[in-house]
């Protein structure tokens, strides 16, 4: 699991629900590149490593908000996404920021159930 960039927990449990933070394409605290297929797929890397600290996966998962600084990048997340939670299909929220951390071109949080 990577290390958070900032003061927050990864990962937070609510009752029978869990919260992960956003996750961006980092590895020891800097971005895997400049693109967003390499991002993405990090991301869920780190994205599985928090549910995973909390004995939870991908298949649990039932809302993903993803935040894309270039919307013209929906499609390209859209495949990766797919790809990535085969045909388990969570409630998600897509929408567009300025930026983000690091300089980042996606972040994804989720929220999952145990």
């Amino acid at each position: 699991m990577s290390k958070p960039v900032g003061p927050y927990t990864p990962i937070v449990r609510g009752g029978d629900l869990l919260f992960s933070s956003g996750q961006i394409g980092i590895v020891d605290g800097a971005l895997v590149s400049d693109g967003l297929e390499e991002q993405l797929r990090q991301v869920f890397v780190n994205l599985r490593g928090v549910l995973s600290s909390a004995n939870a996966s991908l298949a649990d998962v039932v809302k993903t908000t993803v935040f894309m600084v270039d919307m013209g990048d929906y499609a390209a997340m859209n495949a990766i996404y797919v790809e990535e939670f085969g045909e388990h299909r969570p409630a998600r929220s897509a929408v567009a920021v300025a930026t983000l951390p690091l300089g980042a071109r996606i972040e994804i949080e989720a929220i999952a159930t145990v």
